[in-house]
Parts: C-alpha cells; structure tokens; sequence
C-alpha cells in the first residue's frame, strides 16, 4: 500500500514538481532566436576580422566576449522567465488536482446513489 503523505508535505512536492518543470521551460527558452541572431552576427564578426587579416590576439578576445555576452544574455532571459513559467506550472497543477478531486467527488457521489437505488430495490423485493 501507498505511503500517506501530510497536506504540506503534499504541497512542497507540487511546488517542486511545478519548479522542475518552470526550470526546463525556462531553460529552453533562454535560447530563443534573439540570442541566436546575436550569436550569427558574431561569427561573421570574426569571419570579417579573419579575413582582413587582423591578428589572432584581437579576433579572439572579440570571439570570447561575444560568447560570454550572449550566454548572459540567455541567461538573464532565463530567470526573467523562470517566475511567469513557476506561476503558470503551480496554477496548472493545482488546477488538474482540482478537477481530478471533483472527478473522486463525482464518483464516489454516484456510488452512493446506485447504493441507495439498489437497497431500495431490495425493500421492495422483500416487501412483496
């Protein structure tokens, strides 16, 4: 049988279940096409400077700081997202758990009725 967990052990696992799955929207939202075109104009930067025949002690620092620049912008974008998507996450759940209990609700209220149907079915047969 399932262990049986308390309300706000139940509550922390939806908040890190929502957090878990804020985390990976956000990272795969960080690399959207901005940073991408960012990243594009880059490497033609140092394509250019390549071949201009500029040296290899200025072509690199430009390269580095290019990646390093867009990596924080992603990175920035990222936890600006992370917020709105967490939100989002734990209103999703808490919405699927509620409609999931009032399914529990609807069943068990059917149940119920079908018990007293059928009880009231069995007084009649006695009766007669």
């Amino acid at each position: 049988m399932g262990k049986v967990i308390g309300t706000e052990e139940f509550s922390e696992v939806i908040k890190r279940f929502a957090e878990s799955r804020a985390r990976d929207r956000a990272r795969s939202a960080r690399w959207d096409l901005d940073v991408a075109v960012f990243y594009f104009s880059i490497m033609f930067l140092v394509i250019i400077l390549v071949y201009l025949d500029i040296v290899i002690e200025i072509v690199a620092p430009v390269a580095i700081a290019g990646l390093v620049i867009g990596w924080l912008i992603g990175w920035k974008k990222g936890r600006q997202k992370f917020q709105g998507f967490y939100d989002e996450e734990l209103l999703k759940v808490q919405l699927e758990l509620e409609h999931m209990s009032n399914r529990i609700i609807d069943v068990t209220l059917k149940e119920q009725v079908l018990k007293k149907q059928h009880k009231k079915k069995g007084r009649r047969k006695n009766a007669s």
